[in-house]
């Protein structure tokens, strides 16, 4: 299992783990069944903290990706239900959206600032991920 982290990005190390795991079982690259590494044993190969990995997985779990069985390991999961796969996304936008505020507050931002910025960002990633534009709006180049 390669899980490459990107320290620089913003994203919080514990989702891009997540994110590259569910991502691996999608692809096929990871089966339901297959052992994942230990939490220790993965924090140690990502050089990062044991919590955050400890996290990701407690993420998986309860969302029903995984399975950690005490003494045993943790294996991915048969397909998860809709639901589990509907709280995880929940969750992981829940905790995107609380990394981008606390980053903007510790920046000293507004709320109208953060408003202003997040409304021009949202309109252009619904025009790139719908193909539609505003009818408010010319042509963006």
């Amino acid at each position: 299992m390669e899980i490459n982290l990107d320290f620089r990005s913003g994203i919080p190390i514990y989702l891009q783990i997540m994110e590259q795991i569910k991502r691996q079982i999608a692809s096929g690259e990871l089966q339901p069944g297959d052992q994942l590494p230990t939490v220790r044993q993965l924090a140690t190969d990502l050089r990062v903290n044991f919590n955050t990995i400890a996290r990701a997985y407690r993420l998986l779990d309860d969302a029903g990706v995984i399975s950690t069985q005490h003494g045993r390991g943790t294996y991915i999961l048969e397909e998860a239900t809709p639901e589990a796969s509907a709280q995880l996304r929940r969750q992981a936008l829940d905790e995107l959206t609380q990394h981008y505020l606390a980053q903007a507050a510790r920046l000293e931002f507004s709320a109208q600032e953060v408003r202003d910025q997040f409304e021009k960002y949202i309109s252009d990633w619904e025009t790139e991920h719908t193909g539609q534009q505003d009818p408010d709006e010319g042509f963006k180049s």
